[in-house]
């Protein structure tokens, strides 16, 4: 199969790239590099360093006419699009719609969408949240995910495009950038590792539902093969409290000094789970990696990557 991953050299698109390769598939990235790195594209892989938005990138993908388009490329940092709402909504609704026409006219016949949970859905009216849950998303970064879901049901009822959102929880794992609007397990990691203060916002007590890359990963490849259109759930079901998440990542890198805390920030969750009942369902996925085994994953990772540099 022909494949186009889109945002393939970034955290989560390049494993996805590899193990697509590893399947014997055929990939081609599309990635401008702007929060990727080109040392994370598998050289197996065709890379194209482009941006979403610009006319090249769609005569690339109706010269490819690649089959299957897995969509990650995205303006991701939450803080940035409440600062700048149109630049949000230029790359992740223009940039996409610039590319999913172009292969909507040369065979591109399924999509498969990273698209959001906890941004999509809010503040939770109960928990875990499953995919019949309001959708009040409170930032123009979920607004755009909600609004790449609509056009993604368009084309399903216009074009026959067949597609897959799947509304991730919060991902960790090995090659997550630790920098910018990066990820809480990221951030600890590399700051224990340093032997710098780690701060906490809040007390601590807030709740997230933390996915292993790897499983996401999983994901992906089962919605390829998925026989129906619609948005599914991909986390754990389970809570995980900041101050949980830093005790065990701290305990594993040999870590006794406490963390500091400090006022939470405007506008933040209190808690977010996501419930997985249809990815079981309909994907037969259900995540295999415990938030104890990913976390010991990922700090060793980075770990060894210290040692390296």
């Amino acid at each position: 199969m022909k494949v186009l991953v889109t945002g393939g050299a970034g955290f989560i698109g390049s494993h996805i790239v590899d193990a697509l390769l590893d399947r014997n598939h055929e990939v081609h990235i599309l990635d401008d590099l702007s929060s990727g790195f080109r040392d994370r594209v598998n050289p197996d892989a065709a890379f194209h360093e482009l941006d979403i938005r610009s006319s090249e990138a769609a005569d690339l993908v109706r010269a490819e006419g690649c089959e299957v388009m897995i969509h990650h490329a995205a303006q991701m940092d939450v803080r940035r699009s409440v600062a700048d709402p149109s630049f949000d909504a230029d790359v992740n609704v223009r940039g996409f719609l610039n590319i999913v026409e172009a292969g909507r006219t040369s065979g591109l016949r399924k999509v498969v969408f990273a698209s959001t949970g906890g941004a999509i859905y809010g503040e939770p009216d109960f928990v875990p949240q499953d995919e019949t849950h309001a959708l009040n998303p409170i930032s123009p970064y979920g607004i755009t995910k909600l609004t790449t879901e609509k056009y993604l049901y368009f084309y399903l009822v216009q074009y026959g495009l067949q597609h897959v959102a799947l509304r991730y929880a919060n991902i960790y794992g090995p090659r997550q950038n630790p920098h910018g609007d990066a990820g809480v397990v990221a951030i600890f990691c590399q700051r224990l590792l340093k032997g710098d203060p780690v701060t906490i916002f809040g007390d601590g007590s807030q709740t997230r539902d933390y996915v292993y890359v790897g499983d996401v990963v999983e994901a992906n490849l089962r919605a390829i093969e998925h026989s129906n259109s619609g948005v599914i759930n991909i986390g754990t079901g389970v809570e995980t409290s900041v101050n949980e998440l830093y005790s065990i990542l701290a305990d594993h890198l040999g870590v006794s000094t406490p963390a500091n805390f400090e006022p939470a920030r405007p506008g933040e969750q209190k808690r977010s789970v996501l419930d997985n009942t249809l990815a079981a369902t309909s994907l037969n996925w259900r995540p295999a990696v415990s938030i104890e085994e990913g976390l010991r994953k990922t700090a060793d990772w980075f770990k060894n990557q210290m040692v390296l540099s």
